[in-house]
């Protein structure tokens, strides 16, 4: 029976795309018959507390030699120390979403700190899984051999219905807007609510599902801005919703909005089109390659009135609203599954070389 074990850092069980990627892979992995393993870190990394690195030695020096391990990338950048010992006897895949470097909101000096360990645990790893085509060129700058990555992009569950659709809008009803994303800066929220602040002559709402704890800064700003803009009645912060709440909350959506700086993939604008919910985004990272052209409307990163403008063709024009929803219905086939991105994976552990000596 083959066997992973798994390096996160934190709780495993965090409800954001990567670690939802990470979840379904290893569930996926033991439906193929793979024995699994987790092992959460400290929750400091990739800037680990010198306990966290002394922690995580062990964690790692405690996994048999010859184990495939794949280390996600939040835990990558601040192993690579651990790795000039551990890689010689492991088996180590690094599995990397995007470049932490890349991330919104760094300073220019933690940015370069960041991209130094990159490079230094990626140049010490057996193979590199990412989870799109874009992550794949934006390793070419880390100089990680094309040869040692793998793309394997994550999944829905298509066996999901579409929503239905809303029928004739009145003028009075209310457009349901929808975003999932954790409060962070790279997600845009500050931008998103900018660009409604010049829609209030319309009827919309907005409802905004994600963790507004991991980043309490963020989200205090976010909520002042709310009051700032007097939109506070209009967008709802819900925090982190549960399968079934997050499930309703896509039943009611007219349309996903996220105004993310960037994205490795896109796992939640993937799940709106999974479930023939069309989608205002912007042309960040990996977006463009996930979203089809017939089920979106992009508009560039930090805009906030090219957004207002996409957000506005939208809900006035039936129209390109019902172009929007055919395109995504559409797109629904064309996705990935789970199962398919298990298989996949395990795909591209194959011939993994074994450890120096």
């Amino acid at each position: 029976m083959p066997s992973i074990d798994l390096v996160v850092p934190g709780d495993p069980n965090t409800a954001t795309g990567g670690y939802i990627y990470d979840r379904e892979i290893l569930a996926g992995l033991a439906d193929l018959g793979w024995r699994t393993a987790v092992h959460a870190l400290d929750e400091s990394f990739p800037r680990p507390t010198p306990a966290a690195l002394r922690a995580a030695r062990a964690v790692l020096a405690g996994i048999p030699s010859g184990r495939v391990v794949v280390i996600d990338g939040l835990a990558l950048a601040g192993l690579e120390r651990v790795l000039e010992t551990e890689a010689k006897r492991l088996r180590v895949v690094g599995l990397v979403h995007h470049p932490l470097a890349l991330e919104t909101g760094v300073d220019e000096a933690s940015a370069r700190l960041l991209e130094g360990a990159e490079r230094a645990a990626l140049a010490l790893v057996g193979r590199v899984i990412v989870t799109s085509q874009w992550t794949a060129r934006a390793l070419g700058a880390y100089r990680v051999p094309i040869e040692s990555i793998r793309v394997v992009e994550p999944g829905v569950d298509r066996r999901r219905k579409a929503a239905k659709p809303h029928g004739n809008r009145l003028e009075t009803d209310s457009f349901n807007l929808l975003c999932v994303a954790t409060l962070t800066p790279r997600k845009g929220h500050a931008v998103l609510f900018e660009a409604l602040a010049g829609l209030r002559d319309r009827h919309w709402h907005l409802t905004c599902a994600g963790s507004g704890s991991r980043d309490p800064v963020t989200a205090a700003a976010l909520e002042h801005q709310l009051d700032r803009l007097a939109l506070r009645n209009r967008v709802s912060l819900l925090g982190d919703l549960d399968a079934s709440a997050l499930e309703r909350e896509y039943a009611r959506a007219d349309l996903f909005v996220l105004a993310s700086y960037l994205e490795g993939y896109g796992m939640a604008l993937a799940e709106a089109v999974a479930r023939g919910v069309p989608v205002v985004s912007t042309t960040a990272g990996a977006i463009p390659e996930t979203v089809p052209a017939a089920a979106s409307v992009l508009v560039p990163p930090g805009d906030s009135r090219a957004l207002a403008r996409a957000l506005a063709t939208v809900m006035d024009d039936p129209a390109e609203r019902e172009r929007l929803v055919r395109g995504a219905r559409a797109a629904r086939a064309t996705l990935p599954t789970w199962r398919g991105a298990a298989q996949k994976f395990a795909a591209a552990l194959d011939g993994l070389a074994a450890p120096r000596a």
